[in-house]
């Protein structure tokens, strides 16, 4: 089959682009919009979580099944349909009358995205020469890193302005040209089929057992996880179906995931890598802005601003960086992105609550040296030694496993914010009563401010919880940045060549 020309294998590259942008903003735009769906539905908001529920339950499940969809019916036709569905999906999504429409509809679109980001990176490697599939590769991770910065930002902008509907109807242009684009562009370049028995009872298990566990990780803080029978529940058949799961896979005949990649060093070093970096930094990208908005003041479209920053170092830098990673052992930039990311929490342990806006927003662009560097030099390593018809099967595993990983730091996260603070907050206000030199001063000054009695002692409770929270962020900070330098030997147990058998990926 001839090389694409350079021309049509940038117009692939954007095509493909387009499709993974879409898919990784619906993920955050619909987040900020919640509330106001949630009101003019008539529900209550507690009940419009399960929007964003049921979209990551159906993706987490799809992800892993990724190459046994490529091998059955062609990559190509995969990415296709799953594109054009999402884009339907989307217009399902804002034509919806009630709540029951709007999360099936929310379901079929998370069924659909899950092999799309896999099956991008797959095409587009199997379309590229050996010495642009690093470059071609960094510039589409690079708007896995864009979307999750501008969706919140998209998604306040579009529900204050226009109207929440839009949040979805903003996918079907951007979906119908990336549909069109890539049917187009690759017409005739179909990966071979392999017909092979549909492993229901491996899927089964995985839907059971990776659904209740992304439904755990979502709704346990608000049920107060071990508290509640119904978490404990989802825990049990969770943990139970996932371990049925993994003993008829590895000895199934066809399974429906390939767990044997597991047995190669340089999948599991750098699939593991990226699973705890990616947790730590998805952390990052749930609890800053959370702490803007309820600490600090802050709106969700400011709070989206202070936050963006991340992302404009990755966007400037991901030419360059595909143009020299090969010159350099990947396990090195492996390392610099973990110490960036190390050194830059650090930076925000150090804050305090009268940080000011622009020194949150220039740290948030240092941290975006960390990521430049993250994903496509993981990314390399986890598919080097592995043959083309293996590539869907391993990036699909790799991003189901870093899916739950994100959904685990979230769960973490926000748990732990929570019970430090109250920690803090008691320790705080426990030598604090009427007779304190130090809370009685506060209490005259307030008085001279105008506030008095009851008033006074309230405000004084509101610097308290601010400063509890506060120290909870820092304390957060401080360790994910030991935590990220202590993973830095892990990245080093990959062993070199990093190229994929027949194709070059890195030297």
């Amino acid at each position: 089959m001839p090389p694409l020309t350079a021309g049509r294998r940038a117009a692939v590259t954007v095509a493909l682009s387009l499709a993974v942008f879409m898919n990784v903003l619906d993920l955050s735009i619909a987040n900020v919009a919640i509330p106001t769906i949630a009101g003019e539905l008539g529900v209550s908001a507690d009940s419009g979580t399960w929007v964003i529920t049921s979209f990551a339950v159906c993706a987490a499940i799809m992800m892993p099944l990724t190459g046994w969809l490529a091998r059955t019916f062609g990559e190509l036709r995969t990415f296709v349909f799953c594109t054009a569905a999402f884009t339907l999906a989307s217009l399902l999504c804002g034509l919806a009358v009630d709540l029951p429409m709007l999360i099936v509809a929310r379901a079929l679109q998370g069924l659909v995205s899950g092999p799309m980001i896999p099956l991008s990176q797959s095409l587009l490697l199997a379309n590229c020469p050996d010495d642009r599939k690093n470059q071609a590769l960094s510039l589409l991770l690079m708007v896995t890193v864009a979307a999750p910065v501008l969706g919140p930002i998209l998604g306040g902008w579009i529900t204050d302005n226009w109207a929440w509907e839009w949040v979805f109807y903003v996918n079907v242009p951007i979906g119908i040209v990336s549909t069109l684009g890539v049917a187009w562009l690759l017409r005739g370049r179909e990966t071979p089929i392999a017909r092979s028995r549909m492993d229901k009872v491996g899927i089964a298990l995985l839907a059971l057992g990776i659904g209740c566990l992304q439904v755990m990780l979502d709704r346990g803080k608000d049920l107060d996880w071990f508290g509640s029978s119904m978490i404990i529940t989802l825990t049990v058949i969770a943990v139970v179906a996932l371990a049925f799961f993994v003993a008829w896979e590895l000895t199934a005949k066809n399974p429906a995931v390939d767990l044997r990649l597991f047995k190669r060093r340089n999948f599991t070093v750098a699939t593991i890598a990226l699973c705890l970096g990616f947790a730590i930094y998805f952390g990052n990208i749930v609890l800053l802005p959370l702490w803007l908005q309820t600490q600090q003041g802050y709106t969700a479209t400011w709070a989206g601003i202070a936050t963006a920053p991340v992302g404009v170092l990755p966007i400037l830098l991901a030419p360059l960086l595909g143009r020299y990673m090969s010159r350099f052992d990947l396990r090195w930039w492996g390392t610099l992105s973990f110490v960036s990311f190390g050194l830059t929490s650090f930076l925000f342990a150090g804050l305090n609550t009268d940080v000011p806006f622009d020194r949150i927003a220039w740290s948030r662009l240092a941290q975006g040296i960390g990521l430049v560097c993250f994903f496509p030099p993981l990314l390399a390593i986890l598919i080097s030694g592995l043959p083309p018809n293996r590539i869907a099967s391993a990036t699909g595993l790799a991003n189901a496993l870093r899916t739950l990983a994100g959904s685990f730091a979230t769960s973490i996260t926000t748990t732990w914010w929570d019970r430090r603070e109250a920690l803090h907050q008691a320790n705080l206000t426990e030598n604090i009563t009427s007779f304190h030199p130090a809370a009685r001063g506060a209490v005259e000054q307030l008085n001279q401010l105008g506030l008095s009695g009851d008033r006074s002692f309230a405000a004084i409770e509101q610097t308290l919880v601010q400063q509890a929270y506060m120290l909870a962020t820092n304390e957060l900070f401080w360790l994910w940045g030991w935590m990220l330098l202590a993973f830095i030997p892990m990245i080093w147990l990959a062993r070199p060549p990093f190229a994929s058998r027949g194709r070059v990926v890195a030297e």
